[in-house]
Formats: C-alpha cells, sequence, structure tokens
C-alpha cells in the first residue's frame, strides 16, 4: 500500500503526477472482521506524513455520499430551463477539511465497509471505483483510494462485486498473523499478559466461528480493546474477572484459559516483585528468595515471569 501510493503521488519536473490518475486503481483490502484494516491505513499515512480520511460507508445514505439535489435556471438556445445540480458530497468536504486543518494537500480517503453498502449506494459505489467521483464531485488530485469489505462468510449484508467492479481495483486479501501484530502490539504497549500469553498460545489469537449455536470470535481489536480496560482496572484496583474477559474474546475456551493465565500472571508479578528486583532494592536474602522461587517453577511460571520483566522494561 505504502509503494502504491508512493507511485500514485510521484510528480515530474514540472510539479506534474507522473501516474495518470484513470490509471490509479483503487486498493480494495479483503479480509475478515477485527483484523487491523483501519490500523494498517493509520501507519501507511503516518510513515508517508500524509493525510487520512476515513469513513464507514454503511453509516452513509445516498444524500450525504452524492450530495442533495437543488434545482437552478439556465439558459439553453435563450430558454430558460430547470436543472437538478447536487450539493458538495460530505465525503468530498471531509477530504478538504483535512486539507485545510492539517495543511497536508495529499493523502488517502478509506472506505470502510465498501461491500456493506445499502441498494440505493451501491451504484454510488461503482462510480466512486471507477471515476474517483460521489456524484458530480471528484476526489482531489492527490488523494489515493482505498476501500475495506469483509468477505461474505462473515457478514450476511456483503454484497458480491462483479468482474466489472473488480477489475477496476486492486484486491489485496489481509489474512491474520499473530507473529506481525505481536511486533505491533510491542510497540502500542498492549498489556504483558496479553503479549505474554499470546506467546506461548499463539492458536488463540483470531478465530471466527458461525454456528448453529451462535457466532463464536476472537479478533485482534478485541485483544487490543481488552488491554485498555485490563490497564484501567488495575489503575482503579478493580478486580478482573471472566465475566469481563469474554465481553472483548467472544469465544468460551480462549476467554476461560486467558483469564485464568491473567490471574497467574498477576500473582507472580506479586510474589516476585518484579519493580524491587529491576530497581535493585531487594536484599541479598530476598533475591536469593527469588532465584530458588524461579529454580523451583515449571517452564510456564518462568516463561510468564520473564513477560513480566519485559513488559516492566518496555
Amino acid at each position: 500500500i505504502s509503494h502504491t501510493l508512493k507511485a500514485y503521488l510521484e510528480k515530474d519536473e514540472l510539479g506534474n503526477y507522473c501516474y495518470a490518475l484513470v490509471r490509479q486503481r483503487p486498493i480494495l483490502l479483503m479480509g475478515p472482521p477485527g483484523i487491523g484494516k483501519t490500523a494498517i491505513m493509520e501507519q501507511v499515512a503516518k510513515e508517508n506524513q500524509v493525510g487520512l480520511v476515513s469513513y464507514t460507508i454503511t453509516h452513509h445514505t445516498r444524500q450525504s455520499a452524492i450530495g442533495l439535489p437543488r434545482i437552478r435556471e439556465k439558459l439553453y438556445d435563450g430558454k430558460p430551463m430547470s436543472v437538478t445540480e447536487y450539493t458538495m458530497s460530505e465525503i468530498i468536504d471531509s477530504v478538504y477539511a483535512c486539507m485545510e486543518k492539517t495543511g497536508k494537500k495529499e493523502g488517502i480517503l478509506f472506505i470502510d465497509e465498501i461491500n456493506c453498502a445499502s441498494e440505493t449506494l451501491a451504484p454510488t459505489m461503482l462510480q466512486f471505483l471507477q471515476n474517483k467521483t460521489f456524484g458530480s464531485h471528484k476526489v482531489p488530485d492527490g488523494w489515493m483510494i482505498v476501500a475495506a469489505g469483509n468477505p461474505p462468510e462473515y457478514n450476511k449484508s456483503v454484497r458480491e462485486f462483479d468482474i466489472v467492479t473488480l477489475d477496476r481495483v486492486r484486491k489485496i486479501d489481509i489474512e491474520a498473523d499473530c507473529d506481525i501484530w505481536m511486533e505491533y502490539a510491542w510497540k502500542k504497549g498492549i498489556h504483558g499478559a496479553i503479549l505474554s500469553y499470546l506467546s506461548m498460545k499463539k492458536e488463540h489469537f483470531y478465530s471466527v466461528e458461525n454456528t448453529a449455536d451462535g457466532k463464536f470470535f476472537v479478533t485482534a481489536r478485541g485483544w487490543e480493546d481488552l488491554s485498555e480496560i485490563l490497564k484501567g482496572y488495575e489503575r482503579l484496583d478493580i478486580p478482573v474477572s471472566n465475566q469481563l474477559v469474554i465481553q472483548f474474546l467472544q469465544q468460551e475456551e480462549v476467554a476461560g484459559r486467558f483469564t485464568a493465565y491473567y490471574q497467574l500472571y498477576t500473582k507472580y508479578g506479586q510474589d516476585y516483585g518484579i519493580s524491587a528486583i529491576l530497581d535493585d532494592s531487594l536484599s541479598k536474602e530476598d533475591r536469593e528468595q527469588k532465584l530458588d522461587l524461579a529454580k523451583a517453577g515449571g517452564f510456564e511460571e518462568r516463561f510468564t515471569v520473564t513477560g513480566l520483566l519485559l513488559d516492566a522494561l518496555n
């Protein structure tokens, strides 16, 4: 995505864009929910120092996307005629507002859940992908279009793209990858218990099940949101229960196992006195006691203590 942005924004010695607008295919990201498609766009925009305008198209009506109709008069062969025009599209207006607010004249217009647009918006979305316009209003030069959607197995509201549409976009399939997410998670300061747990249980990172008994899922978004509530509860000294965890990790087995691990993680943090180890305030006797405790512990205990040390250092 970053390479595409650089290619589309390349300019010649006269300051004109080298890449013809008609050939600038929008990028279409397809992948399961909660995998981080929006986070990807935020990272790309930040790394390339361009603007970002993000919209979820399911929140829009045809009127807000293309503008409201209004009547004005024009002369044709000397005769006045009533003509329908449209006010500025709310989405295109947001692009101009972003340029004015940030001073960045180039950027990314990100439209999420594009294949869940209402039936009345479907022709507008096709026109948008083909011509880079909403109604009669064009996306400004220097703005790359990226759209995202969920495959039909994850959302019953999904509308399948036809070949005409797919032939005008660059489709990229996004998959869950725990190792890649862990890199991101360390930089974002995700709670140490989550990092430590997923280092051992990578198979619990992402799953979506749609069964006769209901929908059960664990997503990257769920882990990140759980991290924030864990930090908040710890600051306020509120106990963390399985009932809380399952609100974020909506798969009973994973939620139960993580809750049990979190309780062990908290206990080991207290037993080993991690902060005292790191600031070297333990007495020689206490230090020996902690060493003996670690020697007697099993693999999972020692692995967890290592996670606690890494989290504190991070």
